[in-house]
């Protein structure tokens, strides 16, 4: 073990993941107006506009852009809350979250849980860009002492062409 890295924690893995992280899939960037985002990502920087999403129960208004090309494309979302005072605050922290690709998303999320890592309300459901999706929480608690430690992570479930290249 080298010194600089702490022994692993009463949770490590006993065995094999059933499920690899195969890459990034998104980065959300969130502000209180999605127009000054769409300036420099968009107008700037040329990533294309893929589709929008709108969600009164994730308190989003949101653009979604692509950078690179089929399996290998990063998701960016452009994100705006619908109410500014309402949770979640998805323009509270300017880089909202980052996704990952896994290729097995219920097994990640059963065999993840049943270690520790604690979930963020919403278990599994479909997402802006229409993939099975859950979140990691940022914090985690006596129950689930293993988390984000302080950023939020979307698992995002590989579609099959995904899996073929990065797997």
């Amino acid at each position: 073990m080298h010194p600089s890295h702490p022994s692993p924690s009463p949770a490590a893995p006993a065995g094999p993941r059933p499920f690899k992280v195969l890459g990034i899939q998104q980065i959300a960037i969130g502000g209180t107006d999605k127009e000054r985002l769409k300036t420099l990502w968009v107008d700037m920087l040329g990533l294309r506009p893929t589709g929008t999403f709108r969600s009164e129960r994730e308190n989003v208004d949101e653009d979604i852009l692509a950078m690179g090309q089929g399996a290998h494309a990063v998701e960016v979302d452009l994100m705006q809350p619908l109410d500014p005072d309402a949770k979640p605050a998805v323009h509270a922290t300017p880089l909202n979250h980052v996704g990952l690709w896994i290729d097995d998303l219920p097994a990640a999320v059963q065999w993840l849980a049943g270690r520790g890592v604690r979930f963020a309300p919403g278990g599994i459901r479909k997402g802006a860009a229409g993939h099975d999706i859950t979140f990691l929480h940022p914090k985690s608690n006596d129950e689930f002492p293993i988390a984000g430690e302080g950023v939020l992570i979307e698992l995002v479930q590989a579609p099959a062409e995904v899996i073929a290249a990065l797997g």
